[in-house]
């Protein structure tokens, strides 16, 4: 039976969290909010962009319907596409290591909390996106991570049961929600130290050195 890997996408194939961070301050000062990078490191990472949205706006008093958290997001969206395109910068590894799996056989998917858009654009610019069979992003979903939501579709979408599919994670939420699923994880250390990895399965660095072999499988 084939196996697959979910990977999560910022801080796991893309290194962005300094320019989603950077994205989300400038878009809050637009609306009179200050937000400091630690803050931001503290209280927002693996949220998505309409969780950013709708903490910081509940938090100001301000009305957080679907319409203004949706003109927040594409605020913020135009401001990360900048960036991006400006500077990219992959973690250390991913690409081989997507492209060797997808040669090997396996199934990939990513279950992430960013904009599909945001996906598809470094896909496409990084030339990875024939690499993997499914997207699950906060287009597809209604509550981000820890909930599970997000890995229960792309394991419906794939055909497979959990014991045949390993997560790369990099944030906590997401190690969560991994197990709530069901489903064993490996933690990069690209936004929290190892002694913060909990109950991870496996924790890297990044991908440098490292095959899709190593990964926790169960082999059941």
């Amino acid at each position: 039976m084939t196996a697959a890997i979910l990977f999560d996408f910022n801080g796991v194939i893309i290194d962005d969290e300094p320019q989603h961070c950077e994205s989300l301050i400038a878009t809050l000062a637009e609306y009179g909010h200050e937000l400091d990078r630690g803050t931001y490191y503290a209280e927002y990472l693996g949220f998505d962009d309409r969780e950013c949205f709708r903490f910081t706006f509940e938090r100001m008093g301000r009305p957080h319907d679907d319409g203004a958290i949706a003109a927040a997001i594409e605020r913020k969206n135009a401001h990360y596409e900048r960036a991006i395109r400006d500077s990219m910068r992959l973690v250390p590894g991913a690409g081989e290591f997507i492209e060797a799996a997808a040669l090997d056989g396996f199934q990939l998917a990513i279950v992430s909390g960013a904009l599909r858009r945001e996906i598809e654009m470094v896909l496409d610019l990084t030339g990875l996106r024939p690499c993997f069979a499914e997207i699950v992003s906060a287009d597809e979903v209604t509550a981000c991570k820890p909930d599970p939501q997000g890995f229960q579709r792309a394991l419906a979408a794939l055909a497979l049961p959990a014991r045949r599919c390993v997560v790369v994670e990099d944030s906590l939420p997401g190690l969560v929600a991994a197990r709530s699923a069901g489903l064993r994880c490996a933690m990069l250390t690209t936004s929290h130290g190892p002694d913060a990895m909990g109950d991870a399965d496996l924790v890297w660095r990044d991908f440098v050195g490292h095959t899709p072999a190593e990964l926790p499988w169960t082999h059941a």
